[in-house]
């Protein structure tokens, strides 16, 4: 119950954070501890989990897609999207910068503490790193190109595979990139009107993105797990500028339907910024809350004792052989009583 409970809780915490341009729910995935598991579990959704069923029927099923972790964390997804991330937005329409403010702190905090290079770490993971820091900063700009591939329903599809994948990647927002794309407004407005034509290609492109991309992180975590850690810090730290709280845009382009893609920002000094938009720097507010996230992950990350365990969900195979164990166990145990009783 315990577990359920603090499963929901991170889903609620991923939920928020995706309701905010620049913040990754993969971010609080990875912060909280339980980003490798859940990568596994996405990847177990395929072709082996009818086999799954054919074998063990609903019980084994539910073992092999781990739904005792998917489900609550499922349950705080939503409820978060219907309610906290509600108030998320509210917050960054009225208080951008405090609002960037805390979540700069938090995502600061989690760089400093997954960067702590582990037994096997070796110079040239710095590589990996530089790399997710190049990515993080040049995907947004490379986005735009989506939108020159000309066939609409083409796009929404590739639009939907990379807004899904970057959701899994920490430290990249799959709505930001969306919005980078000048698809983010269309993408709103057609789940709103429920236009099933749009749903369903944006689907498409969501779930090819998901079958692909969870398999390529799932297979890398599990030949180059500490290149590949190193790589998802590097999308974390380079994130940190989209959430600085003093900032200018210098440079946008307009997208199909009319919306504004922001492509390059200056970035400021608090005082600069008071001085330039004439609005006041909040800097005791900004700064205050930039702490308390940092702090609630140092304390999260000192409650767990670790922060990224690679924690892969139970596979039917898995299952099988601790099946076929338990049972070899206690064949040899019921022969050495009767031995005895002989």
């Amino acid at each position: 119950m315990k577990r359920h409970l603090g499963l929901f809780l991170r889903g609620a915490g991923m939920g928020a954070a995706d309701a905010v341009p620049g913040v990754s729910g993969g971010t609080i995935a990875f912060v909280t501890g339980i980003y490798e598991e859940l990568i596994h579990t996405i990847k177990q959704f395929g072709p082996g989990a009818l086999g799954a069923l054919r074998s063990g029927g609903i019980a084994r099923l539910a073992v092999y897609l781990n739904l005792t972790f998917l489900v609550p964390l499922l349950a705080g997804i939503a409820v978060s999207l219907i309610s906290v991330a509600h108030l998320v937005v509210w917050l960054m329409e009225d208080y951008p910068l405090a609002l960037n403010g805390f979540f700069f702190g938090l995502v600061a905090a989690s760089a400093v503490v997954v960067c702590r290079h582990p037994a096997d770490w070796r110079w040239w993971h710095v590589l990996p790193l530089a790399v997710g820091l190049l990515l993080a900063h040049g995907l947004p700009s490379l986005m735009p190109l989506v939108t020159q591939l000309g066939n609409p329903g083409l796009m929404l599809m590739v639009a939907g595979a990379i807004a899904i994948s970057a959701m899994l990647l920490p430290g990249v927002s799959g709505s930001f990139l969306l919005l980078t794309m000048g698809l983010y407004g269309t993408v709103m407005q057609g789940i709103r009107d429920f236009d099933l034509t749009l749903i369903g290609l944006f689907g498409m492109g969501c779930l090819v993105g998901l079958f692909v991309f969870s398999r390529l992180l799932s297979w890398l975590l599990a030949h180059f797990r500490t290149a590949t850690l190193q790589l998802l810090v590097g999308f974390i730290v380079g994130s940190l500028p989209v959430l600085w709280p003093w900032r200018e845009l210098v440079r946008y382009q307009m997208g199909p339907d009319g919306q504004m893609i922001p492509l390059d920002y200056r970035y400021l000094l608090p005082g600069d910024y008071a001085v330039l938009t004439g609005s006041a720097a909040q800097l005791p507010l900004v700064i205050g809350l930039a702490l308390v996230g940092a702090a609630l992950v140092l304390l999260l990350d000192r409650s767990t004792g670790r922060t990224s365990p690679p924690a892969t969900p139970p596979t039917t195979r898995d299952n099988a052989t601790r099946e076929s164990t338990a049972l070899e166990s206690n064949t040899l145990k019921s022969n050495k009583e009767e031995g005895s009783d002989a």
